[in-house]
């Protein structure tokens, strides 16, 4: 880009559509990997509690650090913000939520701009891991990593030690290899099921027997929806000095002989019992599969930025667009001038397509 264009701000309204973090993390690493100012403003203005809240702040001030950028705004609850980038530059970097908050979320955003870095980047993320309204870390590890193989990305992730709400103080460790380019993702064949893992736990106060019975529940209703499918589960009491606080829950994937991934979860909770968790997390996983989508509605969103990054057409088949997903594709339409086609396929699903614009890493040759 020439230096007139890099002088001038993106301006981002942060009250469109879902209105919340996806706007901020997607235009947040955008702005760095372009190397472009960024103002986004009414930042979570529909909200009950409006402006930024500390989960965002830790993710914007991470790739802030990561970048050498000059950012100014970032209060709790400020509804306005700025940052002027410098360069992507790889080491290591501490990324603390404080609270509860997703540590996953913290992966979400920096993960693609330490993509484009001048060499390896190691984040040390701390916070919640498996938190409401985000997803658990255990989706990073066995559905989003494994298929964001596929565009080129080497990415290792450790799980340290799980925090749950609401004393957080859990740990991961993301290490993160920067790439030239991102390859094309072609994923529009569901294929038969292969497989569905069952992973569920208990940590602190909990007796064990509640994890021993999501897992049952679980396996009950996806052999009743599915039929005989394989099923192998993994029932688990955390160690003590593997996680901090006391929580429960189930986690559950699926496997396609195309190699598509897919999965449901749920947290558990004093008001919901053991079978309405697992009942819950189940029927995720179960209606996923039914569409025939070769993505699931987590994985839509999450997919949107290495795609628009990516040198060459990528697709997807998944079923309806999330709000998450329709504002990653409007930032991404906004900020980088390309188009994404979603095309009705019938019964509910849509192929996603767009081409991407080749981002290059200008630190590798």
């Amino acid at each position: 880009m020439d230096g007139d264009r890099k002088e001038k701000f993106y301006d981002i309204d942060g009250s469109i559509l879902e209105g919340g973090g996806q706007i901020l993390r997607i235009s947040v690493a955008l702005s760095a990997l372009t190397g472009r100012p960024l103002r986004i403003h009414k930042i979570r203005a529909g909200r009950k509690a409006p402006g930024l809240s500390n989960q965002h702040m830790q993710g914007i001030e991470l790739v802030s650090r990561l970048c050498s950028g000059k950012l100014e705004g970032c209060a709790l609850r400020s509804e306005e913000l700025s940052l002027v980038p410098g360069t992507i530059m790889g080491g290591e970097y501490i990324g603390d939520s404080i609270t509860a908050g997703s540590v996953s979320l913290l992966a979400q955003v920096a993960l693609p701009c330490a993509l484009f870095a001048d060499g390896p980047t190691t984040f040390h993320l701390r916070g919640g891991t498996n938190a409401d309204f985000a997803p658990p870390i255990d989706y990073l590890q066995k559905v989003l990593l494994p298929l964001l193989k596929r565009f080129g990305v080497h990415a290792e992730l450790s799980i340290m030690r799980r925090g749950y709400y609401p004393k957080g103080g859990g740990e991961v460790v993301l290490k993160v290899t920067p790439v030239k380019h991102l390859t094309p993702l072609e994923l529009v064949e569901r294929g038969d099921i292969a497989g569905v893992h069952i992973y569920s736990y208990v940590a602190g106060q909990l007796p064990n027997r509640m994890s021993e019975e999501m897992a049952k529940w679980a396996e009950d209703e996806i052999t009743k929806e599915l039929g005989p499918v394989k099923v192998s589960k993994v029932v688990k009491r955390e160690p003590e000095a593997a996680a901090v606080g006391t929580g429960s829950g189930i986690f559950i994937w699926a496997e396609t002989s195309t190699g598509c991934l897919l999965a449901g979860n749920c947290n558990g909770s004093k008001q919901k019992p053991t079978h309405e968790v697992a009942s819950e997390a189940a029927g995720m996983i179960v209606s996923g599969l039914k569409t025939g989508a070769a993505v699931d509605e987590h994985l839509q969103d999450q997919l949107i930025i290495f795609m628009a990054l990516a040198k060459g057409r990528s697709r997807y088949l998944s079923g309806p667009l999330s709000l998450h997903t329709q504002t990653a594709i409007y930032v991404c339409e906004q900020i980088l001038g390309l188009k994404f086609e979603v095309t009705s396929v019938g019964e509910g699903n849509v192929i996603v397509q767009c081409d991407g614009i080749g981002f290059e890493n200008a630190h590798l040759s």
